[in-house]
């Protein structure tokens, strides 16, 4: 999901400054926040390895673990159908467009349309899956989205710290995209879950407490029913994130 404000890096010291400094001190930087410019800029200027841990438009990292869940569950990624339910327009939307292009996955957004990816960024896609066999497709309908799928995907709906009035607008525009027992069931027995995590599976959170206090509500973007149940791949996921950026540092340091 964007995330509401504003990084403090660059503020008090250049992002190139910044970069040539921690250069001399670290091996390698990650770095998780906000603008997608501002790790190219790091990226730039470091002499060490920079990775991007996540920022408004991508997600990378956590791509990777969740590619190695599915190819630990189904034995492969070609022709896999994922399925990404909810607002698409930011970083787990992008990036898992742009890894499934890459993969030769079948991905489908599944979403109202203003919350579709960029256009230039799926035009992007597009040229990529014209070479990778990859099938791009994106459906307002989630019970026609999730036919036949493999993996049906989501994120949380609001980003912390963005004002009530979007909680409005996200649950009353994405409440027909929620993951639950039907919808798994639309897609079929081999469908499985993921989440990047944390998710509003219940109120046992004070954010999704409060939430869900005043919209009336138990559960959010899944339900506690399909998080816990045996489709769901959540914590296999979650391992994974270690076991792919120990990877991605190993190939690159």
């Amino acid at each position: 999901m964007k995330r509401p404000a504003p990084a403090q890096i660059g503020k008090k010291e250049s992002i190139a400054d910044t970069a040539r400094v921690l250069s001399r001190m670290f091996d390698g930087i990650e770095y998780r926040g906000y603008g997608q410019a501002i790790v190219e800029e790091l990226a730039k200027y470091a002499s060490v390895p920079v990775w991007n841990g996540l920022t408004n438009e991508f997600h990378p990292t956590q791509i990777l673990a969740d590619f190695l869940t599915i190819k630990e569950h189904f034995g492969r990624l070609n022709g896999v159908k994922l399925v990404y339910l909810g607002d698409a327009r930011y970083n787990m939307g992008d990036s898992l467009m742009v890894g499934c292009a890459k993969m030769g996955m079948h991905f489908v957004a599944a979403a109202p349309e203003k919350y579709f990816p960029d256009p230039a960024l799926i035009a992007k896609c597009q040229a990529i899956a014209a070479e990778t066999g990859a099938v791009l497709e994106f459906e307002t309908d989630p019970v026609k989205a999730v036919q036949g799928a493999h993996v049906l995907y989501t994120d949380v709906w609001v980003s912390m710290g963005e004002p009530t009035e979007v909680w409005a607008e996200r649950i009353r525009d994405l409440s027909p995209y929620q993951v639950n027992t039907a919808l798994m069931q639309a897609a079929g027995e081999q469908a499985v879950f993921l989440h990047c995590l944390p998710a509003f599976h219940d109120l046992k959170t004070g954010i999704g407490k409060e939430m869900g206090e005043k919209f009336g509500r138990t559960e959010m973007e899944v339900t506690d029913a399909v998080f816990e149940s045996a489709q769901s791949l959540v914590f296999d996921e979650a391992e994974n994130r270690m076991h792919t950026i120990k990877a991605v540092m190993a190939a690159t340091l």
